[in-house]
């Protein structure tokens, strides 16, 4: 079995990223926002950039979100457009701006690092179910969200939470939780967090983002317990490597089963989950319980494959770059092990280039790489400009 989508729809892509995107503003030299005299324009979004991402690695996509009806809006769909994505189903408002933010050139994880946000009341935090192309949204053999969506506004999570909603057309649920505490002005984002999360079909998450929004400090397999429910989740740990925890396996196999074959055997489509009292599960709601697998045919299998060793420029975008090169190997139903190598990758790519997005390896190169021994994989190295690199090695290669 496959990944599927609604097959009705004449438009149907590969994945469908939904999320906001905002114009970026990176500094020409490093230093404080307020000593930096110039900045250079790009382009920033969670979900823009694994859509992106995946148009570049030879993929259909399609990105859906509002943007102002200024040159910044003008901008971005240009841009993003520019990639190879889909951005039909943009909307533009004429009442409320394009994102903004600004950020310094070192890396996030440090003390010093700034990002000056001005994306208050901006066109994508009035995405509702009324003003965004649902059929264009459902439209996806995957449909990719995050939790910075949640964040925006009421509007927003209630898209979300209706997008997650169990229905017979709905696309396999990518969730990447992307947990980021200056949004949320309550205590509840933790809460709708990991509800959206338990809705989802892939879910992604880091140990450092559990840590601040769960309380969860003794690893992937807490984090699991936590989250029973996706039929793959896959946890982030940094230079450590990733993990995925993986529903089905048939027994004597030598790979865990496909994600699509998994997920539709454990999650039917359109199956309600339901929380404790027999009623469909709602925000808050207790565990989404999950049809046991057949005694004998399926068992969870757990993947971990170490991260590569990079000579890093900057982090930002290196998580997005990771979700999209999973749902690549996804899409392709490679082996699990394949699929985090090829996320890791991706994420290479991207962490060795200073923008959020970065050209990414060929498929060929990715897949040669992806299929080294333990040995060879341990032993890689990448710096800066590594894809042209091979690219232009590869290409004078007889």
């Amino acid at each position: 079995m496959t990944v599927t989508g609604p097959c009705n729809a004449p438009d149907v892509v590969d994945v469908v990223a939904l999320g906001e995107s905002m114009v970026t503003f990176l500094p020409t030299r490093p230093g404080r926002l307020a000593d930096v005299p110039s900045f250079d324009r790009g382009i920033g979004g969670a979900e823009s950039n694994v859509a992106c991402v995946l148009a570049a690695a030879g993929h259909s996509a399609r990105w859906v979100s509002r943007v102002g009806t200024d040159g910044f809006g003008d901008h971005l769909t240009e841009a993003i457009g520019g990639y190879g994505v889909d951005v039909s189903a943009v909307r533009r408002d004429p009442e409320r701006p394009t994102g903004v933010y600004f950020r310094t050139a070192g890396d996030r994880a440090t003390d010093a690092h700034e990002v000056a946000y001005y994306r208050a009341g901006s066109a994508a935090s009035a995405m509702a179910v009324e003003n965004v192309d649902m059929e264009a949204v459902r439209a996806g053999r995957v449909l990719h969200l995050s939790g910075i969506t949640a964040a925006l506004s009421d509007e927003c999570f209630g898209l979300l939470w209706q997008l997650t909603a169990p229905r017979p057309d709905r696309p396999l649920i990518s969730f990447d939780v992307n947990f980021r505490p200056g949004l949320w002005h309550d205590a509840d984002g933790p809460r709708v967090l990991l509800d959206l999360a338990r809705r989802a079909d892939i879910v992604f998450v880091g140990t450092d983002e559990a840590r601040v929004a769960w309380g969860i400090t003794d690893g992937p397999e807490k984090i699991r317990e936590l989250l029973p429910e996706p039929g793959v989740l896959v946890v982030k740990e940094g230079a450590r490597g990733a993990t995925a925890f993986s529903e089905a396996q048939a027994a004597g196999s030598a790979h865990p089963a496909h994600p699509a074959a998994q997920l539709r055997a454990v999650v039917p489509p359109g199956a309600a989950r339901v929380g404790a009292g027999g009623t469909p599960s709602a925000p808050g709601s207790a565990t989404h319980p999950r049809p046991a697998p057949t005694p004998g045919t399926e068992q969870p299998t757990t993947t971990f494959v170490p991260a590569l060793n990079v000579t890093p420029v900057a982090a930002v975008g290196a998580g997005d770059a990771f979700a999209a090169g999973f749902l690549s190997g996804t899409l392709r139903e490679l082996p699990v092990r394949d699929r985090l190598r090829h996320g890791h990758l991706m994420a290479a790519a991207t962490l060795t280039a200073p923008g959020d997005l970065a050209p990414p390896p060929a498929r060929d190169t990715a897949d040669r790489l992806a299929a080294l021994d333990d040995e060879a994989w341990g032993t890689l190295r990448l710096g800066p400009g590594w894809t042209t690199q091979q690219a232009e090695e590869e290409a004078r290669t007889p």
